[in-house]
């Protein structure tokens, strides 16, 4: 039998269900036979892709053969018709009869061999491709023309873009009103011709709030910033659910636009909302040559005080048994307000202490502060803060004493596809801090920028390079009257892989006495070539160099390090294992070795 333009298989689920009583499956069934005529390899990859029958197991009942077979028809079509094969044959023989000519209750109850044989037919190109009115600004997809292969997809494409350009100009109920679709098999074409109904122009009605159970129903429309009353729009509709999953509040957020207008000309909105747990745990830890031991451990709740506040303590014990310098450990708290004081801006107060016990110093520390971080889209942020910091210790020169208090401020351009396994576009962080210190603490801008990029190579995207610079100065303040932790150092698994941690940095000199410190200027650059073996393990190639000094970046000290690492992917992003060798620098070390969880940038 075949199968072409116009024919449709009805059959009943009752009706297969009493076929299954009378059947007795059988276990004869030996392998599907496939063949496809006339077709390139892609299009004979789709055909496949799309049967339910490719790849069947010897142990699958008859019954189920037998269902599998007589919808195989529809699934073919499907997959040409999406490439503009429109008159093809399909034959679907079970034990040499015609799968659409048996019927149900005449099942066979023994399988031993399928065959399928496809005959595409030619592709149909468009005589005529026509849609409207689109509304201004409109681009239709160039397949959609005259000429062009006329696959189905691509009438799909067009008739999806010209809703979208109605909506985006406020005709939210934008529909198609009528299309005619004619195939001329003579001639292998098919004219096409959509009609839509923009619908009038509306504005954001009210918003429905479902599932907000412990947290407020004030500060979830606070939260969505809705802009009832204004033209409607996509883009502000998309961006009040991106506010809603930004919260943290909310596993699930799911908008619903009304059937119908209240008058005169609003459109509601529903929310759905499901809440996530509100507190969770998480533990982590890395393992470095040189550095050690690291572990950090976090305790969060999502909705402190039933307004959606993000209250977070975090802990954190590192440098465990590395060489050259005591154990760090630090404790911290910070909470976050979201929609303060819009629903794009977000209230930030942070206080941490902690001790650090470097090879060069050792200090206690402190610092705290609030701010604000702004969302200007879903990749763009900006922050600005006043915060203050204090810093009590002893060096190679004696006891020191750093205070200040700044206004630290920056942007961050995050075009990136994934936060751990990046294959694709970039990374830009930018950091200002203006800085007012007292006693001996100098006043002076901090300035650092981290730029990243990635580009995937090959025709499965089985190669990523990834390119990393960074850099930073500190203007207007001398290295010793700077607080340690505002100083630049290289070295380590963040800049330069095969050198020790923080290894690179300056010696200036207090008094006479020479005190080893980190630099007010810093450059460093990584490259990495991430090759994906299998679906799980990828191995990655990799070389860093960085730059420490105290002027220009002209003369000052460099180090480098290249080496080979092992990835192992998961749920939650790649298991890092790093070896890495010294290339150029002073160190007795012959090797560093890194385990993480991500990417190493």
């Amino acid at each position: 039998m075949v199968m072409s333009v116009g024919h449709k298989l009805l059959v009943g689920a009752a009706v297969l269900a009493l076929a299954a009583a009378f059947a007795i499956p059988g276990r004869a069934f030996d392998a599907v036979e496939f063949n496809v005529t006339g077709a390139s390899k892609a299009l004979t990859k789709d055909i496949k892709a799309a049967s339910g029958l490719v790849g069947s197991k010897a142990d699958k009942s008859a019954l189920d053969l037998f269902a599998d077979a007589q919808a195989e028809y529809g699934k073919i079509l499907s997959a040409l018709y999406a490439s503009g094969h429109y008159g093809p044959e399909i034959h679907v023989l079970i034990d040499g009869r015609e799968a659409a000519s048996i019927a149900p209750l005449d099942a066979p109850s023994t399988i031993k061999h399928i065959t399928v044989t496809v005959d595409p037919g030619p592709a149909f190109t468009f005589s005529d491709a026509r849609i409207g009115p689109l509304a201004r600004k409109t681009v239709i997809p160039s397949g959609f023309a005259a000429g062009k292969v006329a696959d189905s997809g691509m009438i799909k494409a067009a008739v999806a873009a010209g809703l979208d350009g109605w909506r985006t100009e406020g005709n939210a109920k934008a529909d198609v009103a009528a299309q005619d679709l004619t195939a001329d098999h003579a001639s292998s074409t098919l004219s096409a011709s959509v009609q839509l109904a923009p619908g009038p122009v509306l504005r954001f009605g009210d918003l429905v709030i479902h599932g907000a159970k412990s947290i407020r129903e004030a500060r979830v429309r606070k939260i969505a910033g809705l802009p009832t009353g204004k033209r409607f729009s996509p883009a502000d509709e998309a961006r009040v659910a991106e506010r809603l999953r930004r919260s943290g509040v909310f596993s699930s957020v799911s908008l619903t636009e009304d059937e119908k207008v209240t008058a005169p000309d609003l459109l509601g909105l529903t929310a759905d909302l499901v809440e996530a747990k509100p507190r969770r745990y998480t533990f982590g830890a890395e393992v470095a040559t040189n550095e050690g031991l690291g572990l950090n451990g976090s305790w969060l709740h999502r909705n402190l005080l039933g307004g959606g506040e993000r209250f977070e303590v975090t802990g954190a014990l590192t440098n465990i048994s590395a060489k050259g310098s005591g154990m760090d450990y630090s404790l911290g708290a910070t909470l976050d307000r979201p929609a303060t004081p819009g629903p794009d801006t977000t209230l930030n107060l942070s206080f941490k202490i902690g001790h650090v016990d470097d090879a060069d110093y050792s200090a206690n520390v402190l610092t705290t502060g609030f701010g604000f971080t702004h969302y200007f889209s879903d990749s763009l942020t900006g922050h600005a803060a006043l915060s203050y910091s204090y810093s009590d210790g002893k060096d190679a020169a004696g006891d020191f004493l750093y205070r200040s208090v700044a206004l630290p401020m920056g942007v961050t351009w995050d075009r990136r596809d994934s936060k751990t396994d990046a294959t694709k576009d970039f990374y830009i962080d930018l950091n200002v801090k203006p800085f007012l210190g007292f006693g001996t603490s100098d006043n002076g801008v901090r300035v650092a920028f981290d730029g990243r990029y990635y580009k995937s190579l090959g025709a499965q995207k089985g190669i990523v390079l990834a390119t990393r610079v960074q850099g930073g100065a500190v203007l207007g303040a001398s290295a010793l009257g700077t607080t340690r932790g505002d100083l630049f150092y290289s070295g380590g698994g963040g800049t330069v892989r095969g050198q020790p941690y923080q290894s690179l940095g300056v010696t200036v000199m207090d008094g006479g006495t020479p005190v080893d410190t980190g630099g007010t200027r810093f450059l460093a650059a990584s490259l990495e070539a991430r090759v994906r073996v299998t679906e799980s393990i990828g191995i990655v190639g990799f070389v860093d160099a960085g730059s420490v000094g105290l002027g220009g970046l002209s003369g000052n000290a460099w180090q480098a390090g290249a080496g080979l690492g092992l990835r192992y992917a998961t749920g939650v992003g790649p298991i890092r294992l790093d070896v890495a060798v010294p290339v150029h620098g002073k160190t007795d070390e012959k090797f560093q070795i890194y385990i993480g969880l991500g990417q190493a940038f």
